[in-house]
């Protein structure tokens, strides 16, 4: 099993989501977060002010699957959050050693 986490655009989320679901992918989970990288933030102007903006708003998306969904996942995320510019993200994948699903105690993949 693969635990993969993608930080994306916030406004792409709705297409991540949507490609996820196509591909069979039933549960993720969402957190808003902020980041910093090669973007390097922004500058804004508020009311007559200009300040520094460093760390943007991103979103993190977290999903397990299974060994054989890897590939199709990071795919379809990677299609889904891609506007060709700077700041579309990040894909970590990480080896995830157990699943438990706490309701019916399932473990594994079949927690998942």
């Amino acid at each position: 099993m693969k635990f993969i986490t993608a930080i994306i655009k916030p406004f792409k989320m709705d297409d991540v989501r949507e490609a996820l679901f196509e591909i069979g992918i039933q549960g993720l989970t969402v957190v808003e977060v902020k980041g910093v990288g090669r973007q390097k933030g922004h500058t804004e102007l508020y009311r007559g002010a200009e300040y520094v903006v460093d760390f943007l708003p991103k979103l993190k998306v977290e999903i397990a699957v299974e060994d054989g969904q890897l590939d199709t996942v990071i795919e379809a995320i990677s299609k889904a959050a891609y506007t060709g510019k700077i700041g579309d993200g990040k894909i970590f994948v990480f080896d995830m050693a157990q699943a438990i699903r706490i309701r019916t105690g399932e473990t594994n993949c079949d927690a998942i």
